[in-house]
């Protein structure tokens, strides 16, 4: 038993988060009794678009503050492009949980659990048990760029992707650590090395060099395409969330989708 009391910030967010973050409370406050969990829960309005629309910010300026202090951030749902745009939305509240907190590891459990439908034929609970791994700070999220000469012939836009060694290693070797504490210890990596033709081969030897120091762990490479071709193949209950694994700052457990780099 744990007797640690531990702080959660629950935050809503938007459209379904609102109906989502209740019942996840609910859950979560069921299997911490079950294991002997103190939680408290203190509930934030903002990170939403209708603070967005009241405030002209998605957050106030003191959000870090608020929140720093907690174990873990329960978010539910960001974006309502009726409203505000989705790329303001997003990284006026979810990217700055991510950036500012280094949640650099999006873990994505996939589970088929008792009583939950299949789409696969003769498939039960057991037969799909992987986990996902996407490093979450970096690449695209790097937010270096912008637009020249807007609304003229010669507009000019610029998006750049940034990898760090730093960065990719450390995402690396925590998903090749889960895997040595999961049955299969294996690790698949994926990438889009055939396009993306100098990032993405970096992300392949890196991981082939990482490998090398996980000798009785197996891996393999896929690219990317072939996965979300099979994505809605595998469809089960999904939930996940943001980490920052040396536990420095809150961690961010909420429902969602996404393209990923590793299954473990």
């Amino acid at each position: 038993m744990n007797n640690k009391k531990l702080r959660i910030a629950a935050i809503a967010g938007d459209g379904i988060g609102l109906e989502v973050l209740p019942e996840g409370v609910r859950v979560v406050q069921a299997a911490a009794a079950k294991h002997g969990l103190d939680l408290e829960f203190e509930y934030f309005e903002w990170a939403s678009c209708d603070y967005y629309l009241k405030h002209g910010k998605m957050m106030p300026d003191d959000w870090f503050e608020q929140l720093k202090g907690f174990d873990s951030i329960f978010f539910g749902a960001v974006g309502w492009p009726e409203k505000v745009p989705d790329h303001i939305s997003l990284w006026g509240s979810l990217l700055k949980f991510r950036r500012e907190f280094d949640q650099y590891a999006n873990i994505r459990p996939v589970r088929l659990f008792p009583g939950v439908p299949c789409p696969l034929a003769n498939r039960e609970p057991g037969d799909i048990d992987f986990i996902v791994v996407r490093e979450n700070t970096e690449g695209e999220y790097s937010s270096l760029g912008g637009i020249m000469f807007e609304n003229t012939e010669n507009e000019f836009v610029l998006q750049e992707s940034v990898f760090t060694r730093r960065g990719v290693d450390r995402i690396l070797r925590f998903a090749f650590e889960m895997a040595s504490k999961r049955e299969r210890k294996h690790v698949t990596s994926a990438t889009k090395s055939n396009g993306m033709a100098i990032s993405m081969p970096y992300w392949d030897k890196r991981t082939e060099a990482m490998a090398s120091q996980y000798p009785d762990i197996s891996w393999d490479k896929q690219h990317i395409d072939i996965l979300c071709a099979l994505r809605a193949a595998t469809r089960a209950l999904r939930r996940g969330g943001g980490v920052q694994p040396v536990r420095r700052y809150p961690q961010r457990p909420r429902p969602g989708v996404r393209w990923h780099h590793w299954h473990c």
